[in-house]
């Protein structure tokens, strides 16, 4: 290694003698160009997903890195996991949430801009097996003596799983299946409860259905359960809001469109 390169990455590894070095020396900008700035001024972006939009986020956000060469870095959980984490100044940069309600909340509150809606999202019963995919509708492939545990997000934190809930209760079937639920933390555990086996069936969104490991069972829309209107919103605190409000506009284009539209999102 040459004496200019040990000597650009000593400052680099040690601001505090760049800086008085060029104090006394009086050639500031000398040192510095000598001395480059730390690679972490190029962080990635930090974005709260809800876990029913996890596919889709995957292959937009490589999208827009392979457009703006800005990664975006995400930690998938239930809606209400994730609000209580940025209320609790958690650092990220935008929050994709699986209902209106907390994004509306935070940007009531200041931590969050205006949100608006990235996605609409659908409910359905999946499962696998000749027996399971042979019924009329949810309701009777509910009922087949096979189906003994069901899976579904809890309904406290994630909208998922609250709007399954008010479709099994609109349909008069919760107090006869409550004993045979099993509660996941978020609508993406839900659904890799019934692709393991360790239920029967699972309440799940559209996305997980198309998917590839979907594709190995069957899903029946759940008409009853309403449709998961999904907003998003730039968070205040983000140091990065430049970024964060490029990637929020990226969202509504055709690419990012035609990605949404393929997992049944519109």
């Amino acid at each position: 290694m040459s004496i200019m390169k040990h000597f650009s990455v000593f400052c680099t590894n040690n601001e505090k003698f760049r800086r008085t070095l060029a104090k006394g020396l009086g050639f500031t900008l000398s040192v510095f160009l000598l001395c480059p700035l730390p690679s972490h001024a190029t962080e990635s972006l930090r974005a709260a997903v809800a876990a029913n939009f996890m596919i889709p986020f995957k292959e937009i956000s490589a999208a827009f890195e392979a457009e703006t060469k800005v990664k975006v870095e995400a930690t998938f959980a239930s809606t209400g996991s994730l609000y209580a984490q940025i209320m609790n100044e958690a650092p990220y940069d935008v929050f994709l949430s699986a209902d209106e309600k907390r994004p509306k909340i935070l940007f009531e509150k200041g931590f969050g801009d205006k949100p608006f809606i990235y996605a609409t999202g659908r409910v359905v019963l999946w499962g696998t097996g000749k027996h399971f995919c042979d019924a009329a509708n949810w309701k009777n492939a509910l009922l087949k003596e096979n189906v003994r545990k069901i899976a579904l997000a809890n309904p406290a934190t994630a909208p998922y799983g609250a709007a399954a809930e008010h479709a099994l209760k609109q349909s008069a079937l919760w107090q006869g299946l409550e004993g045979r639920i099993v509660t996941a933390q978020n609508v993406g555990q839900a659904f890799q409860y019934a692709l393991t086996g360790g239920v029967d069936a699972s309440f799940c969104a559209l996305s997980s259905a198309l998917s590839s490991q979907g594709k190995k069972g069957c899903y029946y829309v759940v008409e009853e359960a309403p449709l998961i209107r999904q907003a998003a919103c730039l968070i205040k605190h983000s140091a990065k809001q430049k970024e964060a409000r490029v990637f929020l506009r990226f969202l509504s284009s055709p690419k990012a469109e035609a990605i949404k539209k393929r997992y049944g999102y519109y």
